[in-house]
């Protein structure tokens, strides 16, 4: 990361630090050790307890929601959702579980699962659907994710691998390098919200549209709708790619998935296929977001052009979504980073601001307004938008940072090195480490590598 000095050695951040700061936080894990697969009710290798899974849930699944606009307003949508994933999660193998399903904010076209059960749906995917079979598919496929507990396997996997490469290191560090070591170990098992939704294997994703169509069956509903979500997702990834590289890289798709659905309803399904998809119950049920829709297809125009750093080409998307929908919170999160972006600080606080009143309580807003006014100057407000930002959506290290930044511009030096100190036993070597590490250096707070 990169920051400026300023007169009286003050620092504001460049626009790719604006962008590098919106990410979650990491968390450690506990080693377990061997468990049943309820799905397959084989004993396998697996380093998390269900107790865990909760716990990495609890802990990510806030910050996941936040990055993506927080949880929808429309409570008559979200109470349609939560009913139908609920019945569908009492007729999986784990019905026990602490489910949640949230539709949220985000623009993009995608559905996730967090390990302990919290699911996310966002109003992008919401629009594409056409009918509740369709959802079913979906909701009974992220279920499946946390029946067959393959984020804990990967996890498992993944705590293996540093497990294997951190015991390497400590064979050959002297005994004078140990403490060199410190950032590893405290590092290890650290996953990012982002990580934990990334990546299923095909293997997985076959398994988890198996367990989502009879899900689906077991409720009654029609298991047609998977062949019905599999066809739209690759109707949209040739008519909106970028829309859909989320999806992708955490669901990876194929023509071979919509074929075994096909197979699956023709083998197995053949008596449930007439069962009806409740189309005009899904669409009553999304009236509001379907009026959201013209300024929903602005937003991710914008966001596009935007994710291409092309602020200028991205900011009249998302005045014209303004102009559809002047209060909806994520058209003016957008706006305000957008505006950032432009160089156009006091306009980037000022979205963020309406964000704020928009959506009382949502944190992503809090932190844009602080980090725009880092960009102003205006520390102590900034400061105090971050110590907000961390009594709603605690565990965020950034926070951490962003609060020492504002303090060592305010001259509170010794605060700063607190939390950078702080931010470098959270995140060992990732993230601002090198600018906190720096800092702390040349205040003869840490000694010279």
């Amino acid at each position: 990361m990169s920051m400026d000095h300023h007169r009286g050695g003050r620092l504001r951040l460049s626009r790719r630090d604006f962008l590098a700061l919106m990410s979650a936080s990491a968390v450690g894990f506990t080693l377990g050790g061997c468990a049943v697969n309820p799905v397959t009710g084989r004993r396998e290798l697996m380093l998390l307890s269900e107790a865990q899974e909760v716990a990495v849930d609890q802990e990510h699944a806030p910050h996941q929601l936040s990055a993506d606009f927080g949880v929808s307003q429309d409570n008559k949508l979200n109470a349609y959702v939560a009913a139908l994933g609920h019945d569908l999660a009492e007729h999986s193998h784990r019905p026990g579980m602490p489910y949640s399903f949230q539709v949220v904010n985000a623009n993009y076209i995608n559905a996730y699962a967090f390990p302990g059960g919290t699911i996310g749906v966002t109003r992008g995917i919401m629009l594409e659907m056409g009918d509740e079979a369709a959802l079913a598919a979906l909701l009974g496929h992220e279920i499946g994710h946390v029946n067959a507990r393959h984020a804990a396997q990967r996890m498992t996997r993944g705590m293996i691998a540093q497990i294997t490469v951190i015991g390497a290191t400590v064979a050959v560090a002297s005994s004078e390098d140990r403490q060199g070591l410190a950032p590893l170990v405290q590092t290890l098992g650290g996953l990012s919200a982002g990580a934990l939704l990334a990546h299923y294997s095909r293997e997985n994703e076959r398994e988890a549209d198996d367990l989502g169509m009879e899900y689906a069956d077991r409720a009654g509903q029609n298991p047609a709708g998977m062949v019905a979500l599999h066809r739209m997702l690759l109707e949209q990834s040739q008519r909106k790619p970028n829309a859909l590289e989320l999806m992708f890289a955490t669901h990876p798709m194929s023509s071979e998935r919509v074929e075994r659905a096909e197979q699956q309803m023709a083998r197995r399904y053949r008596q449930q296929q007439d069962r009806p998809r409740h189309a005009e119950r899904y669409q009553d049920s999304i009236a509001d977001l379907r009026r959201l829709a013209p300024a929903i297809r602005e937003q991710q125009e914008g966001e596009r052009e935007m994710a291409r750093e092309k602020f200028a080409q991205a900011e009249p998307h998302f005045k014209k979504a303004l102009q559809l929908a002047p209060a909806d919170y994520t058209g003016l999160v957008l706006m305000a980073r957008c505006q950032y972006g432009l160089g156009k600080k006091e306009e980037a606080a000022h979205y963020a601001d309406l964000a704020r009143e928009s959506y009382p309580g949502e944190a992503q807003a809090l932190q844009v307004a602080g980090i725009a006014r880092l960009g102003l100057g205006a520390n102590e407000e900034a400061y105090q938008h971050f110590v907000e930002y961390d009594q709603v959506l605690p565990g965020n290290p950034n926070t951490i940072f962003l609060q020492g930044v504002s303090l060592e511009n305010m001259g509170r030096r010794q605060d700063a090195a607190r939390n950078y100190m702080k931010y470098l036993q959270q995140v060992g070597e990732g993230g601002q480490s090198v600018y906190a590490r720096q800092r702390l250096t040349e205040w003869g707070v840490l000694e010279k590598r």
